[in-house]
């Protein structure tokens, strides 16, 4: 099947910068995603290499991965139903490439989707102020390449809903933190306030049918899964989702429920509680920890390393979560 995704690679070549031929099945251009570096123009670490039948799309400085048809939607969507029907027509489909269903999203999400227009956070300048605040949070560098500056949060949305805000008094910055599919397409995103503006957090929902998880494109289900209700927080820990106030059930996986460390918050008490009844794992930080959340104790230069450790030492669940949720509340009264 590779060469009806080499033959299409070929077609979009003239849109990928510094486009060549490495050698056998690999390719390298810079990449479309993240724009590649912005202080060199000749820097390219985009790849599209073979792997078994199929051809997959790399890159080493924002850490995208997609197939070479999602590659192909994301240049072009008009080329993309060319290579879609011509991959799967009736004689060319293999028992390794399932057929799709030829549904096309409406215009204003292709190609770059609907976060055409605004800058990641890791090309703004360094001394750009929300870049800044993104740093003081020490959040990690390769995050910051799918995280986005907006400048104008109602205006923004009201061109993807219009009238989400039927007025646009008190516009202001925020940061965009997509939601994404498990295939990486944006179902959602979150306006994040840089001040004291409020609500602190607007989510936004594009497709309804979707339960506002964050990082289902990056989870690994054979894995346990680490569940917090951050999408900032999860980007700190390995193989972790955020719940953004959605209802975890419909993930499914060995899943590891981590609350803020609010022992006083009469609701994360009684979300631990239901947590615990339900049969999940949860963990209960240890008394010794002061910070309230994940974010916090990264700052305060506890490593990823010694948080995961701390939460695989702390996972209880059935009796044992009862007892240990019991003494918790008990001591931190």
């Amino acid at each position: 099947m590779s060469y009806i995704d080499t033959k299409y690679l070929n077609i979009i070549s003239p849109y990928l910068q510094q486009f060549k031929k490495k050698g056998d099945n690999l390719w390298n251009f810079r990449c479309p995603y993240c724009g590649d570096s912005q202080k060199s123009r000749t820097k390219a670490r985009g790849f599209v290499f073979r792997k078994k039948n199929d051809l997959f799309f790399k890159c080493h400085n924002c850490g995208v991965g997609a197939s070479l048809g999602n590659l192909v939607k994301t240049i072009d969507s008009k080329t993309y139903k060319d290579y879609i029907f011509e991959r799967y027509r009736k004689g060319v489909e293999t028992h390794s490439s399932p057929q799709p269903e030829f549904k096309f999203d409406a215009p204003v999400f292709r190609k770059k989707g609907i976060l055409e227009g605004l800058q990641s956070i890791k090309i703004l300048p360094d001394d750009h102020p929300a870049k800044q605040i993104m740093e003081k949070r020490k959040l990690p560098l390769e995050s910051l390449s799918d995280l986005y500056l907006c400048e104008s949060f109602f205006k923004f949305t009201n061109k993807l809903i219009p009238n989400k805000f039927p007025s646009l008094n008190g516009d202001h910055p925020r940061l965009i933190i997509p939601f994404r599919d498990e295939q990486g397409e944006v179902f959602a995103y979150q306006g994040r306030a840089f001040g004291g503006e409020n609500p602190k957090y607007i989510t936004i929902k594009i497709n309804e049918d979707h339960d506002k998880i964050f990082g289902l494109d990056k989870v690994d289900k054979s894995k346990p899964i680490l569940v917090v209700e951050g999408p900032l927080d999860s980007l700190f820990l390995d193989n972790c989702i955020a719940v953004a106030g959605a209802d975890f059930s419909t993930v499914k996986g060995d899943l590891i429920i981590i609350y803020d460390n609010e022992p006083r918050n009469k609701e994360i008490n009684k979300q631990i509680e239901k947590s615990i009844s339900q049969g999940n794992k949860v963990c209960i930080w240890p008394d010794h920890m002061q910070h309230k959340d994940i974010n916090d104790m990264i700052i305060a230069d506890i490593t990823k390393e010694q948080i995961q450790e701390i939460i695989t030492n702390n996972t209880f669940s059935g009796v044992s979560a009862q007892l240990r949720f019991a003494e918790w509340r008990k001591i931190n009264a």
